[in-house]
């Protein structure tokens, strides 16, 4: 993979500004879909996936390819599209299939760009909800346009902890982990995959649990707790989206979350 140096303010404002309007120009192919009794498919992994994935993954790689012909693409749904350059988007279509095919609206469109391997630019559009948080360095973390801020709760004893999975069932060492951070916390309620990473970004939650974690999960989720002035890890405190598993926190948590872990 090649080089380059750091991107300018506005590199950063064009892949910011191209982000967003192609997340939610998916997020409208996906809501043709939503709420109409659409049945999934089971995948090899047994996790489902729908026509209304696959049409707005493909709707973003032809988008993203015309833009930028020599960046990579990597999709959840349709691969990797790999080329000698250090830019590369990440593509989750539909995060949160079970959301969406339950008719629950809290599934959201994810892109997240890669530059020389840093998570550089972040987009969560959630089309059912209307919201949509974008960051890239020195931008903050911008709910519907407005900056957002992690919250200043310093102890897991006051603080509402989110997951997506009540009882992770990677490992018994996962399920005891979760399960202290659970009990340690104020409250603890499940408002699942990323929309749960960007109710940290903007104060709402103060720590969110994921137990199974793609980077196509993880790289839009980066930039934009980083600009919120929060941490997004994995459950070994490791500033990576290849961790197998994601936690976000407001900062101030962060070592208590991961002993507790």
């Amino acid at each position: 993979m090649s080089t380059r140096s750091s991107p300018t303010p506005e590199e950063l404002r064009e892949w910011l500004d191209v982000a967003v309007d192609a997340a939610w120009r998916a997020g409208r192919v996906t809501l043709a879909y939503f709420q109409t009794g659409l049945r999934p498919e089971t995948k090899a992994d047994g996790s489902p996936v729908t026509v209304a994935d696959r049409e707005a993954e493909r709707f973003l790689r032809t988008h993203l390819a015309a833009r930028y012909p020599g960046h990579s693409l990597v999709g959840e749904e349709m691969g990797a599209d790999e080329k000698p350059s250090p830019y590369r988007w990440w593509i989750d279509p539909i995060d949160g299939t079970q959301s969406f095919v339950h008719g629950v609206p809290l599934y959201g469109v994810l892109l997240g760009l890669e530059v020389d391997g840093t998570p550089t630019v972040g987009v969560a559009h959630f089309p059912a909800l209307d919201e949509t948080y974008a960051a890239a360095p020195g931008t903050g973390c911008l709910w519907n346009g407005r900056r957002s801020h992690v919250s200043t709760v310093e102890s897991l004893a006051g603080a509402l902890v989110a997951y997506t999975h009540p009882r992770p069932t990677t490992s018994d060492a996962a399920v005891a982990g979760w399960s202290r951070v659970c009990r340690a916390a104020k409250a603890a309620r499940g408002w699942s995959d990323c929309y749960g990473h960007c109710l940290v970004a903007t104060g709402r939650a103060d720590v969110m649990l994921d137990p199974a974690m793609n980077p196509w999960d993880s790289a839009a989720l980066v930039p934009l707790l980083r600009e919120a002035g929060g941490t997004f890890t994995d459950w070994r405190g490791r500033d990576t989206i290849h961790g197998g598993n994601a936690v976000s926190t407001n900062g101030v948590l962060l070592d208590s979350v991961l002993k507790a872990l």
